[in-house]
């Protein structure tokens, strides 16, 4: 406790010491060993699902907790190659990002099928791998906002996957069309026995102003979830909230008075607690977002693991903060961001 309190500086008792009063926190289902069973037992996914997820839960550092601590590089193909590994151009070679969720202990790896399917017949069996199946290539231009499917769900199958992790980009043009996709790529998923993880992001023009972006608002995150964990994806993995009044403020969509005034604040901890509601009150897992690499990567990573797991989320998914520095300093932030999640003192809101 006394390492991670450093780290979050001024923002100790804010955060450690912070009591959710918006939705209270017996209402909720919290990550713990058994949660698989008390969640999965009785729904329609198989035993095959059931023991990819087992496997998911109970491997790395975090093994048995609950919680994930998951890598996910597929920012290559998100955001360019060299933009994402001009800082270590060690990871231009995939083998080299399996053996950092590897050595750090991480629950899976997500990545592209260019990565894993060459990397698969050295470690699928050694850690979980998590194959995206659609990607938002910037290399048309000018750029659009569009995910594509880049593979399919029998091939991430035949390497040995553990799960599938796919974006939809709710609010967009096309998202009624990634729905449909990744609605069927998610029920063959389950057919086949993988366990499913959606990148619930919010994406449209009109959600940013002049003065205000709302695409990381926690009631339209909030109902990115909601619409995610719909279409039975298995976890949700969603970006931290920063602001909120999305639908009241761009005046579109469904509100209620209790939306704002009695199940959020402004507080980071109650903006995430009411993503978790979204996934059927943290009956589907939520996993946050790490964010891009910057100047104080340590002290932010900490942060929002703690918001997270103090909101009742269920791990976080953080990538370029690890893999843009050298290998031994990627391990030792993921670590980091795994002792907050074993650390029995930070608990529940």
């Amino acid at each position: 406790m006394k390492k991670i309190a450093e780290y979050l500086g001024d923002q100790t008792e804010h955060l450690l010491l912070h009591t959710c009063d918006t939705i209270d926190k017996t209402r909720l289902t919290l990550p713990g060993p058994n949660y698989l069973d008390e969640v999965f037992l009785n729904s329609n996914r198989s035993p095959q699902v059931l023991n990819a997820l087992a496997r998911l839960y109970n491997s790395g550092n975090l093994a048995g907790t609950g919680y994930l601590s998951i890598l996910p590089v597929d920012q290559g193909i998100e955001h360019t190659a060299g933009s994402a590994f001009g800082p270590n151009p060690d990871y231009f070679d995939p083998e080299n990002i399996v053996q950092l969720a590897l050595e750090a202990g991480c629950n899976g790896v997500a990545s592209t099928f260019g990565v894993l399917g060459l990397t698969s017949r050295k470690y699928a069996h050694k850690i979980p791998y998590i194959v995206k199946i659609n990607h938002n290539e910037l290399l048309t231009y000018p750029n659009k906002h569009d995910q594509i499917l880049f593979g399919s769900v029998k091939d991430a199958w035949n390497m040995g996957a553990c799960a599938i992790g796919a974006t939809v980009y709710f609010g967009s043009a096309e998202s009624n069309r990634q729905i449909r996709e990744i609605s069927e790529a998610f029920a063959y998923a389950h057919e086949l026995g993988l366990a499913t993880i959606l990148w619930c992001y919010t994406r449209n023009e009109a959600f940013k102003t002049n003065e205000k972006d709302y695409h990381a608002a926690a009631d339209l995150t909030g109902q990115a979830n909601h619409l995610g964990v719909t279409i039975q994806a298995d976890i949700i993995k969603q970006k931290l909230p920063d602001t909120n009044g999305g639908f009241r403020d761009l005046k579109f969509g469904k509100t209620s008075e209790e939306m704002y005034a009695k199940y959020t604040s402004d507080h980071p901890i109650d903006m995430c607690r009411y993503q978790v509601a979204n996934c059927y009150m943290g009956k589907i897992g939520l996993i946050n977002s790490g964010g891009a690499s910057g100047e104080s990567d340590y002290e932010d990573a900490v942060k929002t693991a703690v918001i997270n797991k103090r909101a009742g989320g269920m791990g976080l998914i953080s990538g370029r903060k690890a893999f843009q520095r050298p290998r031994k300093d990627g391990v030792e932030l993921l670590n980091l961001i795994q002792q907050v999640y074993l650390d029995r003192e930070i608990t529940i809101s």
